[in-house]
């Protein structure tokens, strides 16, 4: 148990940027490592398998995102029903969501595989998914729904290891996963040439050992988080609050995924070549955002420890430190992104694809410096998600999809690929625009930090 203690942080004392920035980084690197199972397979998939499996693997993924985020969006809300209760020391609640949560996931999560299993064909007939791949995209589809429960597991136990700060253990397991997961890769994809089929198996398999290695943990170390038989029950009341705080959530978390389904709608019909550079600058695009919404995870976390601690000023404090840190981020990942770009595309093909390879390093010239804006709207989305609202989040999420998928419909005709970078500028802007504004509003009418 004292390695436990030492694992766990109280985040409603001690120095605000010490706690966030130790808290951002293992979530950040957890996040990375979950986002290689995709870049592995897309880089492994296009060398040995060729441009059209990378492009069938790049269709399927939008739809196999939209639903796991939807996942994750029931586990983030959950979490911060989690911190609320670390955080005011009430453990027999903490269980009690805990146990909620993964009864009522699992039964979800099951039934969501079940109805990607049967109708993953139709789904891609709906996005103008080309004939010559819609077989291999719907069969990689199909093999990957069979691992949901396995995602929603490991995310829901990840998730109460997190609300109680420690953000470290997650990432030692999903890192063993994600060194299984480019193992097989190599030995399903290169070595035995399966394929699609071969790619979408090493990613269950990891993702299973992802979850079976966190609840064997927790089992083992962690006996406050440790679910008896009897405690294994499912709460109404906070399973109204869950879903409540939840289903916004995850709806917001969709709506992302769901702007580049339609956005990859608009970009099939450009062709084969197209379609894998927008899968490869989707790619580089999750791995710039995913440490702007892990940071925006820890001002969520902070400020619903501190919220349910009753510690207000060190949620408007800590709120500021967090927009600082997603600053600073940015001035990274635009140098990295901007100076590397052709090297990064590379990655993703062999050198006799340079028409693929040139709209990506076109894309990501733009990219690079509108990466800044995420920054900011992911760290306002993570304050209003501590504070419990979680409305604020899905209307200007909504906001930006509805603008970027407008613009793209508009300009992917006349610019091609280079207007999707465009489109999501003018999207954030928007986003902005309305939740800028809204912080200002709740501040003055509330002058305290609830919902």
């Amino acid at each position: 148990m004292k390695e436990v203690k030492q694992m766990t942080k109280d985040m409603t004392k001690g120095n605000i940027i010490e706690l966030l920035i130790k808290f951002s980084i293992p979530l950040i690197l957890g996040n990375l490592l979950q986002l290689t199972y995709n870049a592995v397979d897309s880089i492994v998939v296009g060398h040995f398998a060729g441009t059209d499996a990378l492009a069938a693997v790049g269709t399927a993924n939008p739809v196999m995102n939209i639903l796991i985020l939807g996942i994750i969006g029931l586990c983030i809300g959950a979490s911060v029903l989690m911190s609320e209760f670390f955080g005011s020391k009430n453990f027999t609640l903490l269980k009690k969501q805990i146990s909620t949560t993964i009864i009522f996931g699992c039964l979800f999560s099951l039934f969501v595989a079940l109805l990607g299993f049967i109708f993953s064909k139709e789904i891609l007939s709906l996005l103008n998914v080309p004939s010559k791949i819609i077989g291999a995209s719907s069969l990689y589809l199909r093999i990957i729904f069979l691992a949901m429960p396995f995602t929603f597991l490991y995310n829901a136990v990840a998730a109460a290891m997190r609300s109680t700060g420690d953000s470290k253990t997650p990432i030692r397991f999903l890192a063993v996963s994600a060194i299984l997961n480019g193992c097989l890769d190599i030995v399903f994809v290169g070595y035995f040439k399966m394929g699609v089929v071969g790619s979408a198996i090493s990613t269950d398999i990891a993702e299973a050992c992802s979850a079976i290695f966190c609840i064997l943990y927790i089992y083992r170390y962690v006996s406050f988080l440790k679910l008896t038989k009897k405690e294994l029950v499912l709460d109404r009341h906070l399973l109204k609050l869950t879903l409540r705080y939840g289903s916004i959530t995850a709806l917001q978390q969709c709506a992302p995924p769901l702007g580049k389904l339609l956005v990859q709608g608009i970009i099939n019909p450009l062709g084969v070549t197209t379609i894998a550079a927008f899968n490869a600058v989707n790619r580089v695009d999750d791995f710039a955002f995913t440490p702007q919404q892990s940071i925006a995870s820890s001002i969520m976390t902070f400020v619903a420890q501190n919220r349910g601690a009753k510690n207000e000023d060190r949620v408007s404090a800590g709120f500021k430190v967090g927009l600082l840190i997603e600053f600073l981020y940015w001035i990274f990942i635009c140098s990295v992104t901007f100076l590397f770009k052709t090297p990064i595309m590379n990655l993703f093909a062999s050198s006799k694809d340079s028409q693929m390879i040139e709209l990506g390093v076109k894309y990501l010239s733009l990219m690079s410096f509108f990466y800044i804006l995420p920054s900011l709207t992911n760290g306002i989305q993570g304050f209003f998600r501590g504070l419990g609202n979680m409305k604020v989040t899905l209307i200007s999420s909504v906001i930006q999809i509805s603008i970027r998928v407008l613009f793209v419909f508009m300009l992917v005709p006349i610019m091609g690929m280079e207007s999707v970078a465009i489109s999501s500028l003018i999207g954030w802007i928007f986003m902005l625009a309305f939740e800028i504004p809204y912080y200002f509003i709740h501040i003055k009418n509330t002058n305290k930090f609830h919902c």
